[in-house]
């Protein structure tokens, strides 16, 4: 199969409208990642989808949509998902509602449930309105590999194996929506993202975090499986001190220097003491920067062939929230020496 690429202009949303009604798979952007559709309601479209990501079967789909009353045949709405659905949507959270029968098992992983998300980005939109259906849509990458926020990462992984991908340009959020369990009276965070848990419990009056039930059967994507991973191995540091901690034991046992993946204060310390650009990569000045930028920079590893990183890591509240669950995730593998979060030295010892 070859794979075309087409801008995101009239004929390319045509083109790529045309081949979802015909039951094939279509890379297009979203506010958040590129994602990989297929027609939500076509089991046979859908198992394409599993196929060229290699995704474990397990691992349920969101199904997006580009109208409420495109939603109504999909999923039930709760009391809570309305309120939730008129504050946030168009936009990057993903609503678990109790599914309807229409939707096939192999959507939901046979569960009950679905997830459902309106995404914000015209492309995506525009899209998926004029196919006339939802459509069911991971991120397009190869299951496991840091999600798209470029049409051509997109082609690095799924070349081939898809027909067409549209081409937006970079997405604007880099991170997964946000998704919530809305089944019931409060919101339950099921995988953060730019939306965030703060920003939901105000609105809410409360949000809630799993009890951890669910872990062999999860509601959501990414719950279950390590994601977003480089092929380097990555270590995570607090700040600019421990990285320098944790690259001196680095090179101690191996003198091929780490990448390092820092804030634009690091970046600029480590700069200062004589470290060369090409074992640098900066993040940004501030998290809404770091989220855009981050599987970017993973993929940037990957094309530096890296066999170590170290990223340095962000507060867990706010957007950071949604940060270090990719971080955690992705550095899952790490092993000694330097293997989940290195401390500042300065904070050694306290409680």
């Amino acid at each position: 199969m070859q794979t075309k690429v087409m801008p995101c202009d009239e004929a390319g949303i045509r083109a790529a409208a045309g081949l979802l009604r015909c039951g094939e798979l279509v890379g297009f952007p979203t506010e958040t990642v590129y994602g990989l559709g297929a027609a939500a309601l076509q089991p046979q479209a859908v198992a394409k989808i599993f196929a060229a990501k290699g995704r474990p079967a397990d691992n349920p789909l969101i199904v997006h949509i580009a109208s409420r009353e495109m939603a109504e045949p999909v999923a039930r709405f709760t009391p809570l998902a309305e309120k939730l659905a008129a504050r946030f949507w168009p936009g990057p959270l993903t609503l678990v509602l109790p599914r309807r029968a229409v939707v096939p098992d192999i959507v939901t992983a046979g569960l009950d449930t679905v997830g459902l998300r309106w995404p914000s980005h015209p492309a995506a939109a525009a899209m998926i309105a004029a196919a006339g259906l939802p459509v069911a849509a991971p991120s397009a990458n190869r299951s496991g590999r840091p999600s798209p926020t470029l049409a051509r990462h997109v082609l690095e992984d799924l070349a081939g194996r898809v027909p067409l991908i549209l081409d937006a340009g970079p997405v604007e959020i880099g991170l997964e929506s946000t998704v919530v369990d809305a089944t019931g009276a409060l919101p339950v965070l099921l995988r953060p993202g730019k939306i965030t848990m703060e920003e939901l419990a105000s609105f809410c009056g409360g949000c809630l975090l799993p009890d951890g039930k669910s872990s062999e059967r999860p509601p959501a994507p990414g719950m279950k499986y390590r994601h977003y991973a480089p092929q380097g191995a990555l270590y995570l540091a607090a700040d600019y001190r421990a990285a320098e901690a944790l690259r001196q034991r680095l090179l101690a046992a191996d003198p091929a220097p780490p990448l390092m993946l820092l804030s634009d204060a690091s970046a600029n310390y480590f700069r200062g003491q004589g470290l060369p650009e090409d074992e640098i990569l900066s993040l940004g000045a501030n998290e809404a920067e770091f989220a855009a930028r981050l599987f970017a920079a993973l993929r940037e590893a990957d094309t530096r062939r890296a066999g170590r990183i170290i990223c340095e890591t962000t507060k867990e509240s706010g957007l950071g929230r949604a940060i270090m669950n990719r971080l955690a995730k992705a550095a899952a593998a790490a092993t000694e020496p330097g293997g989940g979060v290195l401390p500042s030295p300065a904070a050694e010892g306290k409680a």
